[in-house]
């Protein structure tokens, strides 16, 4: 089983443009907060924040078999994670600029604005996240339908 560094080694090898720093500190955060049996699908690094000019905050988001991920650990201390599950997840917009682009993960509770990443990574991580969530959107429909009979 590939560690989350190891996916996000790839990631960085294939996008060098998206601006991302430390992250073997960030997938030890995603690494801390995995479940039994949780696996890893996808990873990628970015900035947490609206705009491309604030380039200090760079986040992990992991895909895995049970949710979605966004961590940082801090530079002194501590650390921060979201996570994302299935039923929380709102619609996933993918913005393509002139140099980055933006992925929004937009959940019933706030947006998650992950920007600076490379904007041919763009298809890649739609697609990683979409599938994904399609999957489990489908489980969640399944079970609600036989709770609710």
């Amino acid at each position: 089983m590939k560690s989350v560094y190891d996916f996000l080694k790839e990631y960085k090898a294939k996008y060098p443009a998206t601006i991302q720093w430390r992250l073997k500190a960030h997938a030890k955060v995603v690494e801390k907060h995995l479940n039994p049996g949780e696996e890893v699908y996808y990873a990628f690094g970015g900035q947490k924040n609206e705009t491309s000019t604030d380039m200090f905050h760079t986040y992990v988001v992991a895909v895995t078999s049970k949710r979605i991920i966004v961590a940082q650990k801090r530079v002194l201390f501590g650390y921060f994670c979201v996570s994302i599950t299935p039923d929380l997840f709102n619609d996933l917009t993918v913005d393509s600029g002139m140099i980055w682009g933006k992925v929004i993960i937009d959940t019933l509770n706030e947006k998650v604005v992950i920007s600076n990443v490379d904007k041919r990574a763009l298809p890649e991580i739609e697609t990683a996240i979409s599938t994904y969530i399609m999957e489990e959107k489908k489980k969640y429909q399944t079970n609600d339908k036989f709770e609710n009979a």
